[in-house]
């Protein structure tokens, strides 16, 4: 009996044309090996799921394959193959969190002297380079500042930061960006087709949203639905299991918001809680959807109707920030229905209030148009 594997793990990407929404990085990288322009030491930065050890192990095959170095190999190639599941002598992956002393770092040290024993570079990937102590990090410099022909480090990390300064000036960077959540259902659909699982579009997007640009996350989500769900997912399901609400919900909880309609807010709110919805997630799907409306105010030259009532660049941005600030109160007060709750009471008050700066400009203008003698109407009329 063959033992079972996690989407996430089955579906990684196992070439550059696997890797989903990081195009920028993969042209530079596939540019580099064509014209044997390979450095010896690279940074991946980005969001936990969006690609970074996937993508140092695509660039350790693209070195080590044979016939390589180079961008287009067969991911059935022995040593492809081999780097994949982690028996490649020469590819060695390091996990920064768990090695982060200065004794292993000591040992790598004395290991890059020697030549490769089965490719022809030998790869150290440290996964969580930031995790490394002060001490790993200076123990690491003179090697990465000058290190053998044969060797290759590829760092990855989600918080750069901490990285030092010493370490990042001694690499190329790559800055992986979050997936699109159009790129996420794309790839989710193709992966529900091979594994014969009937999935709506609607359900896709719920995933895609819970995501948050990750697509390890959003393979991982779909996973767990499969096993909730069997070989059906409707967009309910993902909504029941997640505490979601449903997209229409909350572009109504929103429309009720630019329209200061206290009672729909309210009835909304109840509805959401006796559903048992997870309100801190709703918070950050209405601050999106506030956003966009935003977004469309700039473009429209300063007022939007994308919520259903018109409001004003400076509306839409105090209520958002008012959701912003009370962001903290939702997610760690003891009554997270009542705090968000008055969260969306105090998103309608900012909306409604003018800005103090702008009354007065208005009363400024105002008192030099009287100071001068000017009637205001009468200037208008000239």
């Amino acid at each position: 009996m063959s033992s079972y594997q996690v989407i996430a793990r089955k579906w990684r990407p196992q070439t550059f044309a696997d890797l989903v929404g990081q195009d920028h990085v993969v042209r530079t990288l596939r540019n580099a090996i064509t014209r044997s322009r390979i450095a010896h030491a690279y940074l991946l930065v980005g969001p936990r799921g969006t690609g970074k050890t996937s993508l140092a192990r695509i660039f350790a095959k693209a070195l080590n394959c044979t016939g390589g170095p180079t961008a287009d190999f067969d991911p059935a190639d022995p040593a492809c193959v081999a780097i994949a599941n982690g028996s490649f002598l020469d590819v060695i992956e390091i996990d920064g969190a768990s090695n982060n002393g200065v004794d292993q770092v000591r040992d790598l040290r004395e290991t890059v002297q020697y030549v490769p024993a089965q490719g022809k570079f030998k790869v150290y990937i440290i996964d969580e380079v930031h995790m490394l102590s002060a001490q790993a990090f200076n123990a690491l410099l003179k090697t990465l500042e000058e290190p053998p022909a044969h060797v290759k480090f590829v760092f990855a990390t989600t918080d750069p930061q901490k990285v030092l300064p010493t370490i990042i000036s001694r690499c190329q960077r790559f800055d992986l960006k979050p997936i699109s959540p159009e790129l996420i259902v794309e790839r989710l659909r193709k992966i529900a087709a091979e594994e014969k699982i009937a999935v709506t579009d609607a359900a896709l997007a719920c995933i895609a949203r819970m995501a948050d640009g990750g697509m390890r996350d959003a393979q991982s989500i779909f996973d767990q639905m499969i096993s909730f769900c069997g070989a059906e997912i409707s967009e309910p399901d993902v909504l029941d299991v997640y505490g979601l609400v449903a997209a229409d919900k909350i572009a109504a909880l929103a429309a009720a918001l630019a329209a200061g309609d206290h009672p729909k807010i309210i009835a909304l709110v109840d509805d959401c809680d006796a559903a048992g919805r997870d309100l801190v997630r709703l918070l950050g799907d209405l601050q999106g959807l506030l956003r966009t409306a935003l977004l469309n105010a700039i473009a429209q030259g300063g007022r939007s109707a994308a919520l259903g009532t018109p409001l004003t660049t400076e509306q839409l941005t105090r209520m958002l920030d008012a959701l912003r600030e009370s962001e903290a109160s939702v997610k760690l007060g003891l009554t997270e229905k009542i705090n968000f709750e008055v969260a969306l009471l105090k998103a309608v008050e900012a909306s409604r209030a003018r800005a103090i700066d702008s009354l007065i400009k208005e009363l400024a203008a105002l008192a030099d148009e009287t100071s001068s003698g000017t009637d205001p109407g009468e200037k208008k009329k000239g």
